[in-house]
């Protein structure tokens, strides 16, 4: 799968976790927690609709699960062993992530909470940290 996808899902849980960073000086990743659904831009056709991102620092999307990471008003999504760095702007019910490898700005709807991720599928590792 393509970063694009990547991105869209990371994006999104970013964007929730930078809004309680603002508001509160501390990450908050409940804020970005939830799941996430395209409104608008768009994304490869296999790309994610939807996105589910976790407080527990992962998110998913079809059978994809990647780890993400906020900084100031970025989000960062670990595929493939790299961080893929997004912008992320972070409304009360919408996100909106540009730039790394997507070729316009998309905008995510919340639909709901986040869904647990099972425990038969464990979070990537930080490609800071863990090699």
């Amino acid at each position: 799968m393509r970063l694009g996808s990547a991105v869209l899902a990371l994006a999104v849980t970013l964007i929730g976790v930078e809004r309680g960073h603002a508001q509160s000086k501390v990450a908050a990743a409940p804020a970005v927690a939830g799941t996430w659904q395209l409104e608008k831009g768009k994304v490869k056709t296999d790309g994610p609709k939807t996105v589910v991102i976790r407080p527990d620092s992962s998110a998913s999307w079809g059978k994809e699960t990647v780890r993400w990471r906020l900084k100031a008003d970025q989000i960062m999504i670990a595929l493939g062993g790299e961080w893929e760095i997004y912008k992320l702007k972070l409304g009360r019910d919408r996100m909106t992530l540009s730039g790394g490898d997507l070729t316009e700005a998309i905008t995510l709807k919340r639909i709901g909470p986040p869904t647990p991720r099972p425990d038969s599928i464990p979070i990537p590792p930080d490609p800071d940290t863990e090699r």
